[in-house]
């Protein structure tokens, strides 16, 4: 059975009572995040390092906007994966907008969407006035990973705002659940560097 979803129009609740959504907490669902993570060489560890240098020098000056976010956190990141090498393929799906209400003010952002093999669905959060919580991306990928194609491999997602990224797993054999990771910071010590780990783990997995 086809599903239509509207992704920029969804929520929790909504993703819940029409698909039967369910939030795992047990933590052997989600051991990727954590368990059998790739050691990281030197060069990648000084290459990080470069990235949050970066990225503390640029937010010195403002808030990064989603293609400073791009370029300068996520980009790098992916290349150090390796999810430009020819076993991937990287799509773009249209943006989808977010809106929240900031001192009576209604600010509006925006969500770049970024897909690798049909089976990583990455979200950029984009806001011009305020800090959208990274977490508030998290229906829009839960809708978009639900109409993954195969519904029998496990689905991931990485949520990014520039300062913090969130992990998603979603396995839909049976019953829809999914789980996410702790927020991991890019100005916490080796935080980082866990994030690079956790996108080697997902590439590997996304290959079988």
């Amino acid at each position: 059975m086809v599903k239509t979803i509207q992704a920029w129009d969804i929520s929790l609740y909504e993703l819940e009572e029409k698909f039967g959504l369910e939030l795992v907490n047990n933590t052997d669902f989600f051991p990727e995040w954590t368990e059998n993570l790739p050691l990281l060489t030197d060069i990648e560890k000084s290459s990080l390092e470069r990235v949050k240098n970066n990225y503390l020098n640029l937010t010195k000056r403002r808030s990064m906007s989603e293609e400073v976010v791009k370029m300068v956190v996520l980009s790098p990141l992916l290349d150090l994966a390796g999810f430009y090498q020819h076993t991937f393929e990287i799509e773009t799906e249209t943006s989808t907008e977010i809106s929240a209400v900031d001192e009576s003010v209604i600010v509006k952002g925006s969500i770049d969407v970024l897909v690798i093999n049909k089976r990583l669905w990455i979200l950029i959060i984009e806001s011009k006035s305020t800090k959208f919580d990274v977490i508030s991306a998290l229906p829009q990928a839960l809708a978009y990973m639900l109409d993954t194609p195969n519904i029998e491999q496990p689905t991931f997602g990485l949520l990014v705002n520039g300062r913090e990224f969130v992990f998603v797993k979603l396995v839909q054999v049976q019953k829809p659940k999914y789980a996410r990771s702790d927020a991991l910071s890019i100005e916490k010590t080796n935080e980082l560097q866990q994030v690079l780990s956790i996108l080697k783990r997902v590439s590997e997995l996304i290959l079988l």
